[in-house]
């Protein structure tokens, strides 16, 4: 394994995060903890969830991954693991979880509270915000709409002091955002500098072969404001695993899930046209699309870690073994002149 350190922090981390958001859905609890043991075997010490998982949302599952998770985490070394988790923002889909989703002081203090007893934990390393309350461009929204009619009030200070009282208290001990635009990103930055507040550490969003929009302005926000990228969907929900180009196997999300239909673009027409080519590319150099697609994502200099994730044992040891797989200067370059055949093809 190889390890990075989180942004102005002397946090270790693994480059490979565990993603889990299967679990509670399509893995058992004895999924879950194979997974967590494996994975741990192969020096993974990141592990990153949600309030909200598994996923798809749904009352019948809200927090399971957490729970299973927990169970796991109370037989092992608290302080050899980095856990990540979030406090789900507004979503009328999501009522279910409280009466007012967002980022409120008191929505803050109950979600937080509730992630660590389902963790079995005092303390969550990285707490991020898993989308911004504001109407913006996230998700697979591609371009900002003017909302003439958005009701929200600034209140990024108040949610930067409920933090750090939070880390001052000793319940999280770094902060991150997730889903976020440069806008945001900068905001939150700025105040954390004004007011001498402890500021985010990372940001998750989407990055992968078929996703390079983070490339367009939020790399530069990252290096020069020191915030790690930690990508997710590097794979682009299964798509570059190559399993959709012949006939879509049934037991695959987005055959299972249909409210999962904003991930259907990377099933479009120029995502396939894309993800083929990138396929050619792999075969050239004897390697698979996967290990292509993840060791990409691994060399960027911008990315803190990557998170994977899996439905089986088989693609869970495939994922993390991408973290020996060498992309030399040649392979890069035929990947950028894809890209160039289409350079958005599934934000």
């Amino acid at each position: 394994m190889k390890y990075t350190t989180l942004p102005n922090t002397d946090i270790k981390a693994s480059k490979i995060c565990l993603g889990t958001m299967t679990f509670g859905e399509q893995n058992t609890e004895a999924d879950a903890h194979e997974q967590l043991n494996y994975a741990v075997s192969q020096g993974v010490n990141f592990i990153d969830t949600a309030e909200l998982y598994s996923v798809p949302g749904r009352v019948e599952t809200q927090g399971l991954t957490e729970k299973y998770i927990g169970t796991w985490l109370k037989e092992q070394k608290r302080e050899h693991f980095i856990i990540g988790t979030k406090v789900t923002g507004p979503n009328p889909g999501l009522i279910y979880m409280r009466e007012n989703l967002g980022f409120s002081k008191e929505v803050i203090h109950d979600a937080l509270n509730k992630s660590l007893t389902r963790l079995q934990t005092d303390y969550i390393d990285l707490y991020q915000l898993h989308w911004p309350e504001r109407k913006a461009n996230f998700f697979g929204k591609r371009n900002f709409d003017l909302q003439t009619n958005d009701p929200w009030d600034d209140n990024f200070l108040e949610v930067l002091e409920t933090l750090n009282a939070l880390i001052k208290a000793g319940k999280i001990r770094q902060i991150g955002l997730s889903n976020e635009t440069s806008w945001g990103v900068m905001h939150y930055s700025h105040l954390a500098k004004t007011h001498n507040l402890q500021g985010h550490i990372t940001i998750q969003n989407a990055y992968s072969l078929l996703n390079r929009t983070f490339e367009i302005n939020l790399a530069e926000v990252s290096y020069r404001e020191n915030i790690g990228l930690l990508a997710y969907s590097p794979l682009a929900f299964g798509a570059l695993s190559g399993k959709y180009l012949n006939e879509s196997p049934k037991e695959a999300r987005m055959e299972l899930y249909p409210q999962m239909k904003k991930m259907r673009a990377y099933l479009g027409d120029q995502a396939i046209f894309a993800t083929k080519k990138y396929q050619e590319l792999a075969k050239q150099y004897n390697m698979s699309l996967t290990q292509l697609a993840l060791a990409f994502v691994n060399q960027q200099p911008f990315v803190t870690s990557n998170i994977i994730g899996a439905t089986t044992m088989e693609q869970l040891k495939e994922n993390i073994a991408s973290i020996d797989v060498h992309l030399t200067e040649e392979i890069l370059k035929a990947i950028d002149a894809i890209n160039e055949l289409q350079p958005n093809p599934a934000p």
